[in-house]
C-alpha cells in the first residue's frame, strides 16, 4: 500500500542498516524533525531519504527532481543547537520506490511511496564468499595509494543482504551507480553488479594511481 512519507533530498544514497549524520539547519527540514519529535510514542517517525536528481541540496526549489528509490531513515539521536539548527544520527531502515513526490510541497517536502521487500535472489548466498573477497581487495588497493589512509572496517556480515548494502554504501562510487544498487531487484542481482565495480574501480585504481572519488578517504 502506498504511504506518504516526509522527504529529505540529499546529494548521496542511504542504505538500510547504514548510519548516516545529518546537519538540519535550513527551516522546513527543521520542521520536519520538530514534527517527527512531536509525534506520540510508538508513532512511526521514520523520513524518507532520496537522492537528489537534478538540482542541489541548499535553498527552496533547489531540488528539481530525485531518483527514484530512496530509504527511510529512522533518527536515533538529536542534538539541537543555539542557533535552531540540528545535528542527528539516523538510520537506513527500508528501501522504497517514489511514487510520486511533492518537493516543493509545504511545510517540506513530501512523497507517496511503495515500501520493497528485500528478496534474498537466486544463488545470493553463494556470492556472499566472492563478493567478500572483491571488497577486501579494493580496499586494500585504496590502502596503496601515498597519502591515503583508509578508515577500519566493520566486522564484514554473514548476511548476504546486509553485505551488499555495506558494499553499497562504502564504495567510492557516484550517486547514479549508488542509485542503482539500491534499486537493484534482489540481493543476487546486487552482488553481481557489485562485483563488476569492484573489479572495476580496483584496476582503475593500480592502472591510474589515482582516486575515483575522495568522499570515504581521509588523507593524513
Amino acid at each position: 500500500m502506498p504511504t506518504t512519507l516526509p522527504l529529505f533530498p540529499l546529494g548521496s544514497v542511504l542504505f538500510p542498516g547504514v548510519v548516516m549524520p545529518l546537519r538540519v539547519f535550513e527551516p522546513r527540514y527543521r520542521q520536519l524533525v520538530e514534527d517527527l519529535q512531536a509525534l506520540p510514542e510508538g508513532a512511526d517517525q521514520r523520513f524518507g531519504v532520496v537522492a537528489i536528481k537534478d538540482g542541489r541540496e541548499v535553498g527552496e526549489g533547489s531540488v528539481r527532481s530525485v531518483y527514484e528509490y530512496g530509504c527511510s531513515a529512522q533518527i536515533s539521536a538529536v542534538d539541537a543547537a543555539d542557533d535552531g539548527s540540528y545535528s542527528l544520527v539516523t538510520t537506513g531502515v527500508e528501501r522504497f520506490r517514489v511514487l510520486s513526490a511533492d518537493l516543493a510541497g509545504a511545510p517540506y517536502p513530501t512523497g507517496e511511496v511503495e515500501f520493497l521487500d528485500d528478496v534474498p535472489g537466486e544463488d545470493a548466498d553463494s556470492l556472499r564468499t566472492p563478493a567478500t573477497a572483491q571488497f577486501l581487495a579494493y580496499q586494500r588497493a585504496l590502502s596503496g595509494l601515498r597519502g591515503v589512509r583508509v578508515g577500519p572496517l566493520p566486522q564484514l556480515p554473514d548476511d548476504a543482504t546486509v553485505l551488499s548494502y555495506l558494499i553499497a554504501a562504502t564504495m567510492i562510487i557516484d550517486v547514479r551507480e549508488k542509485h542503482s544498487l539500491l534499486a537493484a531487484a534482489d540481493t543476487a542481482t546486487r552482488l553481481r553488479r557489485e562485483q563488476a565495480l569492484l573489479r572495476r574501480e580496483a584496476l582503475l585504481i593500480q592502472e591510474l594511481r589515482s582516486l575515483p572519488a575522495v568522499d570515504l578517504l581521509k588523507r593524513d
